[in-house]
């Protein structure tokens, strides 16, 4: 069986089959785009090397008084900076194209889907091994169920992406909703209590104090949960808004000017806390507007089905003289 029967092409003599080469691509978007990639990158490479000695990657960049784990995150949230302006710039300098978009997918899986999910097993990861000593078979049974929930978040968002290519427009006024969570909110509500773990915690409590040891342990043993739930929203159809198209476009109720100031202010006062509030807010906003649609509909639809189900009791009762 040659090549082109078993890839089920078949050869031309007039050359339709051949495919088209790329010819031209957007320099800027697709630079920023490989940015992103290069974030996400360096995401697992500081991820890698958690509690471990200095390597190869602290000698080009120097972590600026972070742990690992945090380093990490940051540059999760710096590929998240990169995969909103790649989009933006392509749009607006009128260079949006296919390579473009699947290059983004491609960038995103690493930077949204493979990135949170390794800094999740290797964050929980050192903190079993102090339970190893106390427990081993414990151990053993929640580090496979920590391994195997880190694999099912990555095909979540690899899903996830390859929906999104099939089912894109390139309108943007169609761009008000996202069918699913939309990865970068998903890696977002796992790397903000990574951060919030590693670099704010530490900074407000005293890391001798029982109650620093006992928000330390809840969050780090919070991520597993987070992260299942997060991987499993991604391939659900719960819509989920779009913020900048949703909440920053045209001209909005003045309530939405008021949450968006109040978002800004918290920002600035702690962007690390706000982070946390924001991402793990939005996530869950989502699954509770659907589950409290679902109560509407059947309230609705019970007292809707109520005056009927009585007319025809009525329509079927004996008529006397």
């Amino acid at each position: 069986m040659n090549r082109e029967r078993r890839f089920g092409r078949k050869r031309s003599s007039q050359g339709h089959g051949k495919k088209m080469r790329l010819k031209y691509i957007a320099i800027l978007p697709s630079f920023i785009t490989l940015m992103n990639a290069m974030c996400g990158f360096l995401a697992i490479v500081y991820a890698s090397r958690g509690t471990s000695s200095p390597g190869i990657e602290e000698l080009i960049f120097q972590r600026p008084g972070f742990t690992l784990f945090a380093l990490s995150g940051y540059m999760i949230f710096v590929a998240m900076v990169a995969d909103v302006l790649d989009g933006r710039v392509a749009r607006l300098s009128k260079t949006t194209s296919s390579f473009g978009g699947q290059l983004d997918s491609l960038s995103d899986a690493i930077s949204f889907g493979v990135a949170p999910a390794f800094l999740m097993l290797k964050l929980v990861g050192a903190h079993l091994q102090n339970l190893k000593y106390a427990s081993p078979g414990l151990a053993v049974v929640i580090g496979r169920a920590v391994f195997l929930i880190a694999i099912l978040y990555v095909l979540c968002a690899v899903i996830r992406l390859a929906r999104f290519n099939v089912e894109n427009e390139e309108d943007e006024s169609a761009h008000m909703n996202f069918s699913g969570l939309p990865s970068p909110a998903a890696a977002g509500a796992i790397v903000s209590l990574v951060i919030f773990q590693q670099d704010l915690l530490p900074k407000i409590a005293d890391r001798s104090d029982a109650l620093f040891r006992m928000v330390e342990s809840g969050t780090v043993w919070a991520l597993p949960v987070v992260t299942l739930c997060t991987g499993l929203l991604m391939v659900t159809r719960i819509r989920y808004p779009h913020v900048v198209n949703h909440y920053l476009r045209g001209k909005k109720r003045f309530s939405t000017f008021v949450g968006i100031s109040a978002a800004a202010l918290l920002m600035l006062l702690n962007i690390q806390f706000a982070m946390v509030i924001g991402f793990c807010g939005f996530a869950v906003s989502g699954f509770s507007r659907w589950i409290a649609g679902g109560i509407f509909f059947r309230k609705k639809h019970k007292a809707e089905s109520v005056p009927e189900v009585e007319a025809e009791a009525e329509r079927e009762k004996p008529k006397t003289e």
